[in-house]
C-alpha cells in the first residue's frame, strides 16, 4: 500500500453509485445547504464568470445553484462516472484528481463536499489552480474536523469496550488552518478559509448510520480493520450515543463542519473584472484531448 494513499477511492466510487441506485438524493440535505451557501457567498463576488466548473459534487445540486446565481455564462461538470450526471449540462467524466482541462481555461472552479476525499489534496488543489485563467477564482467547502465527532467518539468506546482495542472509522478531516495552508501551497493568491458548523438532531445513531449509507459515506480508509462487527457491536453504538450526545426530548446530536475556501489565480491586477461572455462557448476548447467528453 502506497503510504501516501488514506482513501481506498474505488470503494467510495462504488459506495456513491450504489447510494445514488438505492437511495437517490434521499439524503443530499447536506450538500443542499453547501449549494445555499455557496450561491450567497457568490452573490458578494463583485463578477461575472465565463465558463464556470461544478467540480465533483456528485448531484445537479451545486450546477443549479451556480446558474440561479447568474454569475456565470457556462457552467460545466465534472463526475467520475457519468451516472451522476444529468441533463442541462456540458459534462466531462474524469477524476478530481485527474483533471483533463487546458491550463488557464476556466473563470470559475467549485467543489463542494469532495475534496476531503482525495488522497493528493495539495495536489488537486495545484491542479485547479493551473486550470483557472489569471484572475480566475476557486471556491469550495470539504468536511471539517469537527465533524462526526459524537460517532467517532462512540465507535471508539464500544469497540474498546467489547474488543479491548480500536481501528479507524471515521475519516481524519482537516482543520481550518490545514485548508488555508493548502490554499497557499498551491498557489492561490488572496486565501481565505472560514468554518461554518451545524448541529444535525436524529432519533438514535441507527438513524444517523441510515443517513451515512445513504450517501455513500461508510467506512473507506485503507488502514480500516475487516472484522466483521456484529449487530451487538451497533447496539452498544447507539446506547453509548444516547447516554453522551441525547437532548432532554431523547433525541441525538450529530455535528456538521464546513470548511470554505476561496483563492485566487494570480494576476497582475486582482480587482479588475472580467467581462461576463457567452454561453455559446465551445467545451471542447477546455479540454485536452481526452475521449471522456460526454455532453448533457
Amino acid at each position: 500500500m502506497d503510504r501516501h494513499q488514506v482513501f481506498d477511492r474505488n470503494l467510495l466510487l462504488q459506495r456513491r453509485l450504489r447510494a445514488l441506485k438505492q437511495h437517490g438524493n434521499s439524503a443530499d440535505f447536506l450538500l443542499s445547504r453547501a449549494a445555499d451557501d455557496l450561491e450567497e457567498r457568490l452573490s458578494a463576488v463583485e463578477r461575472n464568470f465565463d465558463v464556470a466548473v461544478d467540480l465533483a459534487s456528485h448531484t445537479g445540486l451545486v450546477a443549479q445553484a451556480l446558474q440561479r446565481s447568474g454569475k456565470a455564462a457556462t457552467i460545466v461538470r465534472v463526475e467520475q462516472d457519468a451516472q451522476f450526471l444529468g441533463g442541462g449540462f456540458p459534462a466531462v467524466v474524469a477524476d478530481e484528481e485527474v483533471l483533463p482541462l487546458k491550463s488557464a481555461s476556466i473563470d470559475l472552479i467549485v467543489s463542494l463536499l469532495s475534496l476531503h476525499l482525495t488522497n493528493d489534496t495539495p495536489g488537486t488543489l495545484l491542479q485547479i489552480r493551473r486550470v483557472l485563467k489569471p484572475d480566475g477564482l476557486f471556491l469550495g467547502a470539504m468536511v471539517g474536523e469537527n465533524t462526526l465527532t459524537e460517532l467517532r467518539e462512540c465507535l471508539i468506546a464500544a469497540e474498546s469496550e467489547i474488543l479491548g482495542g480500536a481501528s479507524p472509522r471515521v475519516a481524519p478531516f482537516a482543520d481550518v488552518r490545514d485548508a488555508g495552508g493548502l490554499l497557499q501551497r498551491a498557489g492561490f493568491t488572496l486565501p481565505v478559509t472560514d468554518i461554518e458548523t451545524y448541529t444535525v438532531r436524529y432519533d438514535s445513531a441507527f438513524a444517523l448510520m441510515r443517513d451515512l449509507r445513504a450517501m455513500g459515506m461508510q467506512n473507506i480508509l485503507l488502514g480500516r480493520s475487516r472484522r466483521p462487527l456484529t449487530r451487538h457491536f451497533f447496539l452498544r453504538v447507539a446506547e453509548i450515543y444516547a447516554e453522551r450526545f441525547s437532548d432532554p426530548d431523547g433525541r441525538i446530536r450529530a455535528t456538521f463542519s464546513f470548511i470554505w475556501m476561496s483563492g485566487w489565480a494570480a494576476h497582475e491586477s486582482q480587482q479588475k473584472p472580467l467581462k461576463p461572455g457567452s454561453a455559446k462557448a465551445s467545451l471542447a476548447d477546455f479540454l485536452k484531448d481526452v475521449d471522456s467528453l460526454e455532453k448533457k
